[in-house]
């Protein structure tokens, strides 16, 4: 409303100055006198002006005309098309204007305008690889999805915008949440162009959300050429999806390929923890246990984990505590100031007995770096030097309420994992998990609050009745206390530390 007041402001002020300035040359006194060629003109000053606009005006018809004498000698001369860019000069100089203003419209955020100067361009101009985008840009703005898929299908037909039109529909059926088209698409467009960036990108996701590990790593090597990624990083990841092809393949029985692949990735990534463990486990199959020693040790010195210790573990599944114990010390070696390997070297002293000896290596750990599992341990020390049970429930509520410690964390979006995997569960990120400690509680308030009971015991319990015993239920009629008492053993068949120790040696 303002605009057009302001505008109708304008045309009476320059209506109102030319009136004036008319009026003003009628009553002005005078004459203009021109001379030419031994003449002389003699003109009043309003009939100058108009002289004179008849002069600018007889000018440039003399152009004009002077111009279309030009294309028709080019013509004479052989060049059939002289004439007809002749006349259509105009044409795309009004259609190169339309769609600069259907460019700007775009960019202010305003589609109908931008589809109104799009339409006009498209009749003005022959410039179908410009006008359908951007006729398929404004309806995407509007929200007119299939007048945008019907540009983009028209694009296919010419191969300048063939990819433009195959990216185009890609990216409405990802946003439709077609997922295995858009992927089919993303291959069509990548035989077209393998080198562009964005595409490359958007493969490489589409491919690894759907477990396409063989593809994925086709997309990678093309994103390597392309010098889209550092060396490093796109070694990284290789490893990465070498070992998410290891375990795809021992999940569908190809251990041959499975093998080769864990391989692979250990060897592109020795620090990286799922794949020590796993290739520890290729070598202890073919017999190579030293080997495998040394993979997890490399892996244990880069990142000490409980996998990598649950690996050593199975290097020798059976062995007395003593003779475990001491196998270890190569392993904690390699890192022996880490929590992890002060937790580690506390299990395996608690499973040997020494509880003096636990304590020793725990040290101060349950007091500066408080988590489920190193309260936990210092409850099973206690419990194994004899302490009241006030003493050991008192640890277990502190566990109950501490960080769970490290955990596959995801670096982008903070979910929480129970193992590691090459894909977030919650973002779809790709190699985002690490092993650190969440930001955020793992335990409501209310779920602790229902699980203490379990620890400290009900004060005042009422009875519950006794079924009358039989041979089975007397088999499993061991108090759960006694359970507690008994210690840890080293071997995989009957010895676990509790869950919250988050011992290593398990099957």
């Amino acid at each position: 409303m303002l605009w057009s007041l302001l505008k109708v402001i304008v045309f009476l002020a320059i209506a109102l100055a030319l009136a004036f300035g008319a009026a003003w040359l009628l009553e002005s006194p005078g004459e203009v006198r021109i001379a030419f060629a031994g003449r002389e003109f003699a003109l009043t000053p309003i009939g100058f002006v108009i002289a004179l606009a008849l002069f600018l005006v007889a000018a440039l018809i003399v152009l004009k005309i002077i111009g279309f004498l030009g294309a028709v000698m080019r013509f004479l001369l052989g060049d059939e098309t002289a004439i007809s860019r002749y006349f259509s000069r105009a044409r795309e100089r009004r259609g190169f204007d339309a769609l600069s203003d259907s460019m700007v419209a775009l960019a202010e955020g305003d589609p109908r305008l931008a589809t109104k100067k799009a339409a006009t361009a498209e009749k003005l101009l022959r410039r179908p690889e410009v006008t359908r985008l951007l006729g398929a840009q404004a309806a995407e703005l509007s929200g007119d999805d299939r007048k945008a898929q019907a540009y983009y299908k028209s694009m296919l037909e010419n191969d300048r915008t063939r990819f433009v039109g195959v990216k185009g529909l890609m990216h409405q059926k990802l946003e439709a949440g077609e997922t295995d088209t858009a992927l089919a698409l993303a291959k069509k467009a990548f035989a077209l162009r393998p080198q562009n960036p964005a595409l490359l990108r958007t493969l490489f996701d589409l491919q690894s959300s759907t477990a396409d590990w063989s593809g994925a790593r086709k997309t990678l090597n093309a994103s390597m050429q392309a010098r889209m990624l550092p060396r490093d990083v796109g070694t990284r990841r290789d490893a990465v999806l070498s070992l998410a092809d290891a375990r795809a393949a021992f999940a569908e029985g190809n251990a041959a390929r499975g093998n080769e692949a864990a391989l692979q990735a250990n060897k592109l990534a020795p620090t990286l923890v799922p794949a020590a463990a796993l290739a520890a486990g290729v070598h202890v199959e073919k017999g190579s246990k030293r080997r495998a020693t040394k993979v997890l040790t490399a892996a244990w010195g880069a990142n000490p984990h409980p996998d990598l210790a649950a690996a050593f573990a199975a290097i020798v599944p059976d062995e007395t505590p003593a003779a475990r114990r001491k196998r270890f010390e190569t392993l904690i070696a390699a890192a022996p100031k880490h929590a992890e390997s002060r937790l580690l070297a506390t299990e395996l002293a608690l499973a040997a007995e020494d509880f003096p000896g636990a304590r020793k290596v725990l040290g101060d750990l349950p007091v500066t770096d408080p988590t489920t599992r190193s309260l936990a341990l210092m409850a099973a020390i206690e419990r194994g030097q004899g302490a009241s049970e006030a003493v050991v429930r008192g640890w277990l509520a502190k566990a109950l309420n501490a960080s769970r410690g490290p955990q596959w964390t995801c670096e982008k979006c903070n979910h929480v994992h129970a193992a590691w995997a090459p894909v977030c569960d919650n973002c779809g990120a790709f190699d985002t998990l690490a092993w650190k400690t969440a930001p955020h509680a793992e335990r409501s308030a209310l779920d602790q609050a229902a699980m203490l009971p379990l620890i400290v015991g009900d004060p005042d319990p009422e009875p519950a009745p006794v079924p009358e015993p039989t041979p089975e239920s007397a088999a499993a009629s061991r108090p759960a206390e006694e359970e507690e008492v008994v210690p840890p053993r080293p071997d995989i068949e009957d010895a676990e530390l509790a869950e919250g120790a988050g011992a290593p040696f398990r099957r």
